[in-house]
């Protein structure tokens, strides 16, 4: 069995615009990704030769300027490419899926990438047929936007044609050429009284490999169905007679392909509302409405094992969502695979797909909005960054056994939250090692607790008490009592006025201390994660500070947590130092936006200055992923955008809904940056500023009653 890749290249069509994954992702004209994947060791990669980009303008035609250049890197980097022509594409503006000369034209396209590259033996020529359907031609999410029977059967049939006269003409240049067929399996769970609709969708599952495998005719569960839709009789019997030889099926499984149908609407979210004309009901992911009830990709894949007795590969393993659960669904899945070749399964491959990441999946690619998804490589700086799941696959590429303490876990999909509402969680659910918190009762490592929770990752907090940074020998008996994976220190001297008056004990705990707990896990050879502060910069500069800015602190605190971060990097060099600015959460009222909201009189406010607050919930998901990446040296933290301390106040007044009340500032005792605004040179992983308040508003809890009646007041 080997490990495949792929790269997610939707280049859907939404009413008159496309929708162009390559070009989200910078792939399109971005050199180096593909000498990154080889060297994961990757040896062969799902990869398009688009029509809809080949063949924009007319039939007489072609673009080659994409495709030439790829697929020649390909070959000298040792890479095998399975090349595919449309990606839940509905083809070029002269063409559609609905059009009667949509076969003999994507065939005619075919033969033209056959001639250009015929060193190529694996072929795709239309990945998911019958999703593509679903999506165009029934529910009409995509072009030609039409939601009736009659139109998903023309879909449905013109792309399964289209794919037997491609391989065809293919043959004809590459006898030996090879057609690996994808096709989500999802399958269809119901209440008694919506089976029927269950098990028509069951029988629908698998039409695409029905017909491709020459098991479609007469006899077929969806024969009468077709006809009845008005289907060409004609189209359907050259299908049902035509040998096209697949030659691998791939079973594209993920945690929300198996639904789950119910009458009772009010059970679930309004989105997932529909029915049939005959009933109502909702249709949800099988893992929320009823996960005991879930095969799982393992016992999916056999299904297809057991019903076609063909090869299989998993064509695209990928999930939307944080970095160790995407490891912990690439494993499942790689286990999956392994036992059922235990059992006499032909498994070719598991694909590691979207491996630069996936845009607006969660709108289905119906509006750009820049939801992202990261894969094997973060690509949101512009320049692709190795994840957790690039070291994953690069050992399973090799034969090596893929390990890591987040695999103690399960997945979200085996945990109790996976249930919408789920139980409550304990902090004592998590198995393996865990994550050690220093400063564990301070704002950050109470919030870094409830964050590491919510993504299954045990982690220990130890308070000032229990682990003292100034005391190594402390130290180091609290790592050989927890054996931690990993060392977060939350720990600090935080009062920037009292600091002036207090330089030594400010300095005690944020160098000496600092560089006290980075070396003692450089002696055990552990992660450290350490915190620094915007106020390492003078102010001077009019632009936002990043992490390669000349530190020039101004103030004693300042001056300590730049001495902490040069003390850190030298006692171990593999620390991660994340700098930020004016934290806020939802869960305690010591800091500026709660002290704003819940104070009635006038508010006495620092001098202004430009600033990024940070909502610490961000931060700390930010910090994990950084820290499961492996990454290492100063990064800035902070929420996109840029406000003075009055304007932050106004954005919070504005999102509760409350009146704006006059603040007046103060001069404080400590100097403050007039500017000290960070940005990111490495990476940009934080969310914007409005989206973090409209958050902390939504999940605000401290003085939530006087909030609730200073509203009410307003209203009045």
């Amino acid at each position: 069995m080997e490990i495949w890749g792929g790269i997610e290249c939707t280049l859907n069509r939404v009413r008159e615009r496309y929708h162009d994954q390559l070009d989200r992702s910078g792939h399109l004209h971005r050199l180096g990704d593909l000498a990154l994947i080889a060297g994961l060791g990757i040896r062969k990669l799902r990869y398009p030769v688009q029509w809809e980009r080949v063949q924009p303008l007319s039939s007489a035609q072609f673009d080659w300027t994409f495709p030439d250049y790829r697929l020649a890197e390909l070959q000298e980097l040792g890479v095998e490419p399975i090349v595919g022509l449309l990606h839940h594409g509905s083809g070029p503006r002269w063409t559609n899926l609905l059009d009667p000369n949509f076969p003999r034209q994507l065939a005619d396209f075919a033969l033209a990438v056959a001639e250009r590259f015929p060193h190529v033996r694996d072929f795709t020529p239309v990945n998911e047929p019958l999703t593509t359907a679903r999506f165009s031609a029934l529910y009409g999410h995509w072009f030609p936007h039409r939601a009736d029977d009659r139109s998903f059967a023309q879909a449905l049939l013109n792309q399964v044609e289209g794919t037997m006269r491609a391989m065809d003409m293919i043959r004809t240049v590459r006898p030996d050429a090879r057609l690996i067929q994808t096709e989500d399996i999802a399958k269809v769970l119901s209440t008694p009284q919506l089976a029927y609709q269950a098990n028509f969708e069951n029988a629908r599952r698998w039409i695409t490999f029905d017909m491709l495998a020459g098991r479609f005719g007469e006899h077929h569960p969806l024969w009468s169905f077709l006809l009845a839709s008005g289907a060409s009789e004609r189209q359907m019997r050259f299908i049902a007679d035509h040998s096209c030889c697949v030659d691998v099926l791939g079973a594209n499984y993920y945690v929300t392909s198996e639904r789950w149908l119910d009458e009772d609407v009010a059970a679930h979210p309004p989105e997932s509302h529909g029915g049939n004309g005959r009933n109502r009901y909702a249709d949800v992911a099988a893992v929320r409405g009823c996960p005991d009830q879930v095969s799982g990709i393992e016992r999916i894949t056999e299904e297809v094992w057991t019903r076609y007795r063909l090869p299989l590969a998993i064509t695209e393993c990928h999930l939307g969502c944080t970095r160790e659960e995407q490891v912990r669904w690439l494993m499942e899945a790689v286990q999956a695979a392994q036992n059922l070749e235990a059992k006499g399964a032909e498994i070719e491959a598991v694909t590691a797909w979207a491996l630069l990441g996936a845009f607006d999946w969660n709108s289905l690619v119906t509006a750009e909005v820049g939801t992202y998804e990261p894969g094997a490589f973060d690509v949101r700086s512009g320049i692709p960054r190795p994840t957790l799941l690039a070291r994953a696959i690069g050992d399973l590429t090799v034969g090596r056994c893929f390990d890591h303490p987040v695999l103690r876990t399960p997945g979200w999909w085996h945990r109790p939250e996976c249930l919408v509402p789920g139980p409550p969680a304990t902090f004592s659910s998590h198995a393996g090692p865990p994550i050690l918190v220093l400063g564990g009762a301070g704002n950050l490592a109470r919030t870094l607790r409830r964050v590491c929770e919510s993504r299954g990752l045990a982690c220990r907090n130890l308070s000032r008490h229990e682990a003292d940074v100034c005391d190594v020998t402390t130290l180091r008996r609290c790592l050989q009592e927890h054996q931690p994976w990993a060392v977060v220190n939350a720990s600090g001297y935080t009062l920037v006025d009292e600091a002036e008056a207090d330089r030594e004990r400010c300095f005690e705990v944020n160098e000496i201390g600092a560089r006290n707990a980075a070396a003692v896990c450089a002696e055990a050879g552990l992660p450290y994660v350490a915190f620094s502060s915007d106020l390492v910069f003078d102010g001077q500069k009019s632009d936002p500070y990043l992490e390669s800015d000349r530190t020039s602190p101004i103030s004693v605190y300042g001056e300590s947590k730049a001495m902490g971060e040069r003390a850190i990097l030298e006692a171990h060099r593999q620390s991660l130092v994340i700098r930020t600015s004016a934290l806020f959460d939802p869960w305690s009222a010591s800091h500026f936006a709660a002290q704003v909201l819940m104070q009635n009189d006038s508010l006495l406010v620092l001098p202004e200055g430009r600033i990024s607050p940070t909502y610490t919930v961000d931060l700390c998901q930010g910090m994990l992923d950084l820290l499961l990446d492996g990454e290492s040296g100063i990064w800035h933290a902070a929420n996109g955008g840029a406000v003075t301390w009055s304007g932050f106040a106004e954005l919070l007044f504005d999102s509760f809904g409350l009146p704006m009340r006059q603040l007046r500032g103060e001069t404080a005792v400590a100097r403050r940056p007039q500017q000290s605004v960070l940005k990111s040179e490495k990476g940009s992983f934080m969310p914007t500023l409005e989206d973090a308040i409209a958050r902390f508003a939504r999940d605000f809890q401290p003085g939530l009653g006087n909030l609730d009646a200073q509203r009410a007041a307003v209203a009045a």
